[in-house]
């Protein structure tokens, strides 16, 4: 008769086998100080991204906050010339100068950086509006009255920045040196006494007959067509007085001699008197030859 053991009856107790596999490290063991990184390393994380969100809704709401209250300080800030100017601006100029006056493509130029300057000659000669493209925009009235003009002025220089007019007298400059700086920079195209002249491609350069001081001055800083800016560092502000006093002068100079003949120089002009003379004296030699 076999009898049963009741120890090989009985489940072999598992209960420690689950309990070294699940409990926690020891404090201070390698695997402990592993876990340890590895929860700090995931805080790290949660905290960076919680800090990049709270930074970025916080920018939303400051820039939705304090943009509409700078744009509406901006708007305010305009002045009343600079207001008329751009209205005048969007009816005249916006079709081939750009909304910001950054030009259109085979149309018209910017006008960032030109400053008060180049409008004013630009406009106060009636080269702008341009009726058409040509080699050359052509000096005629103005379209635009004085007080339009200084708005146009002001709003172009208020959002593109540049060159200024001066104030003052623009003629107390020194006259021989003003000469002297004339034939220097700007006989080549101008004649010696501002005639003008032809250039290439259909251009010519004006008659300074006409201009006015600050016509001129403006030129000089915008240098329009095919003219060079005369920047300060070129032709200083007493420099380019100098050359609006040469020019005014010679410009509003008798000739009590008669016909000035253009003031194109006592070389020019003798050998016109020389031709003109020799032709007269032949012609009354022949008439009274046939007289006779």
């Amino acid at each position: 008769m076999s009898t049963t053991n009741p120890q090989s009856d009985t489940q072999p107790d598992e209960g420690p086998r689950r309990s070294r596999w699940s409990r926690r490290p020891a404090e201070g063991s390698p695997a402990a100080a592993a876990r340890a990184r590895r929860r700090s390393k995931q805080r790290r994380r949660l905290a960076n991204v919680a800090a990049l969100m709270t930074g970025l809704v916080l920018t939303g709401a400051l820039y939705s906050t304090l943009a509409p209250g700078a744009q509406a300080a901006d708007e305010g800030s305009e002045s009343s010339a600079e207001a008329a100017g751009r209205e005048l601006y969007e009816r005249s100029c916006i079709s081939c100068h750009g909304e910001n006056l950054e030009g259109v493509p085979n149309r018209g130029p910017s006008l960032i950086g030109v400053g008060e300057a180049a409008v004013y000659f630009q406009v106060h000669t009636g080269r702008m509006p341009l009726v058409r493209q040509e080699a050359q925009a052509p000096d005629k009235p103005a379209i635009f009255s004085d007080e339009e003009i200084d708005q146009l002025m002001a709003y172009v220089q208020a959002n593109g920045g540049g060159p200024v007019l001066p104030s003052g007298d623009l003629r107390d400059g020194d006259l021989a040196a003003g000469g002297e700086l004339f034939r220097l920079n700007c006989a080549q195209c101008h004649n010696f006494v501002g005639e003008g002249g032809a250039l290439s491609s259909g251009k010519y350069a004006p008659s300074l007959e006409d201009a006015n001081d600050l016509e001129i001055y403006a030129a000089m800083l915008s240098g329009p067509e095919n003219m060079p800016i005369f920047g300060d560092n070129q032709l200083t502000p007493e420099e380019k007085r100098s050359i609006i006093n040469y020019i005014q002068t010679i410009t509003d100079m008798p000739d009590p001699g008669g016909a000035g003949i253009g003031r194109i120089g006592p070389v020019s002009e003798g050998l016109v008197i020389w031709v003109v003379g020799i032709a007269a004296l032949l012609f009354g030699i022949f008439w009274m030859g046939s007289k006779a």
